[in-house]
């Protein structure tokens, strides 16, 4: 992996934490359930993705 490829990857875990983070942000202070839970399975959803970003390095 070049060097810029890695600076890539980087770039997308952060953007993934930054995700998860304002996903479990909103479902802590979403009332509605329904809403919660889709906020919920959005953070799970951007934790798969950093998985499969970080299982590259």
């Amino acid at each position: 992996m070049t060097e810029k490829e890695l600076l890539y990857v980087q770039d997308a875990l952060g953007h993934e934490q930054q995700f998860q983070k304002a996903c479990r942000d909103a479902a802590e202070r979403i009332q509605d359930g329904e809403l919660r839970n889709f906020a919920t399975q959005m953070c799970q959803k951007h934790s798969e993705i950093f998985q499969s970003f970080y299982s590259l390095l």
